[in-house]
């Protein structure tokens, strides 16, 4: 096999790639490594040839890698099936190993038809290169849409590009390619987003209100005293609620968002709000499906407690959180508290707390 380094002007840009000769079939690598050509007029700077220069060097360092690992049969393009293998039907097999969490098996599932979308047609492992990536990339950022016909968030984005990440990255590890395109690509950024709360004084008001669904009412002040998502709470049973003399009450779940078993200690105020003991294999609670008219109840609870603020019932998980952190509770137990896997998800409330800190602060105002 005959690997050539080739350059190709585009623009204003010379791209450096490889090219593979096989027995009259030809492949090729995009390096990701580009040239400064020589300008209409005029010549390069001294800096512009220098930098030119280095970068001819990698690339004919990674040429030469590239041969002794087809000469030493450790990659290469003879490894046919490999490279031919469809790369839709391994990010399915992937999506479908996610089924036990269904939050997350949304979202590689949403990512696989995206994908299905920007390529129609199937991909395999050998067209994977950076041009690929980047172009799936600007799908995801132009033409992508929710089902109401809008771009998708940024922080959608981010999570969608990050999938096609760790695909590319579990085919690396598997031999299907010989170097994870993605990381040629600039990853989209995280937005922060602002997250919605209760005050401890607000949190009493709600607690002391009438609300038209005292199912609802329980289940979204027993989140603000646990940190539990609806998800959670929703499947929660009987058989989880549990009690010692050394923890009282505590929940010992499985996260339905990260699949990961949790033991949950809790206060004798949320205890309280389950109501009276049942059946093992029973529901905590029943009769309530969160749909839009349960938003309409929240929306009108919070309403006659005078709390003028976009309430949603995940921000009682957020309630929790910051009410903790507040309290004096140290954001590693708040983390382990919530599930979190990283600390650096729970510091996010801890820059609301500081946020607010901050806010409060500048309210006193004098002359001088």
């Amino acid at each position: 096999m005959k690997i050539a380094l080739r350059q190709r002007k585009k623009g204003n840009k010379i791209t450096l790639y490889l090219d593979y000769y096989d027995q009259g079939k030809r492949e090729y690598e995009h390096l990701g490594l580009y040239l400064t050509p020589e300008p209409d007029k005029g010549s390069l700077t001294k800096a512009q040839k220098d930098e030119n220069k280095k970068i001819l060097e990698l690339a004919e360092s990674i040429r030469s890698k590239r041969h002794l690992e087809v000469q030493n049969s450790i990659y290469g393009f003879r490894d046919k099936e490999k490279l031919k293998g469809s790369f839709f039907e391994f990010f399915y097999a992937l999506t479908e190993k996610k089924k036990a969490s269904l939050g997350n098996y949304g979202n590689w599932n949403a990512v696989r038809i995206l994908i299905k979308e920007y390529n129609p047609k199937d991909v395999t492992f050998e067209r994977l290169d950076k041009e690929w990536v980047e172009g799936f990339k600007d799908y995801l950022d132009y033409e992508a849409k929710t089902k109401t016909g809008e771009g998708i968030s940024l922080n959608t984005k981010y999570s969608y590009f990050n999938k096609l990440r760790a695909a590319l990255k579990q085919a690396l590890k598997e031999g299907l390619i010989k170097f994870n395109p993605a990381e040629q690509v600039e990853p989209f950024p995280q937005d922060d987003v602002e997250r919605e709360f209760l005050t401890l004084e607000e949190l009493q008001k709600l607690a002391n209100t009438h609300c038209r669904n005292e199912t609802l009412k329980r289940m979204f002040i027993f989140s603000c005293l646990t940190g539990l998502r609806w998800s959670d709470i929703e499947k929660l049973k009987w058989s989880e609620i549990q009690h010692s003399d050394n923890l009282g009450y505590f929940i010992r779940f499985r996260q339905q968002k990260t699949n990961g078993a949790e033991t949950l200690p809790i206060a004798e105020e949320a205890r309280e709000l389950l109501g009276e003991q049942k059946e093992p294999k029973e529901r905590v609670f029943t009769g309530l499906k969160y749909g839009n008219w349960n938003k309409t109840y929240l929306k009108d609870w919070l309403i006659d407690a005078g709390i003028n603020k976009h309430i949603t019932f995940h921000c009682a998980r957020h309630t929790y959180a910051t009410l903790q952190l507040t309290l004096g509770t140290d954001i590693y137990t708040v983390s382990k508290l919530l599930g979190h896997k990283n600390l650096s998800t729970t510091e996010i409330y801890a820059k609301v707390i500081n946020e607010k800190k901050v806010e409060a602060a500048t309210k006193i105002k004098i002359k001088l």
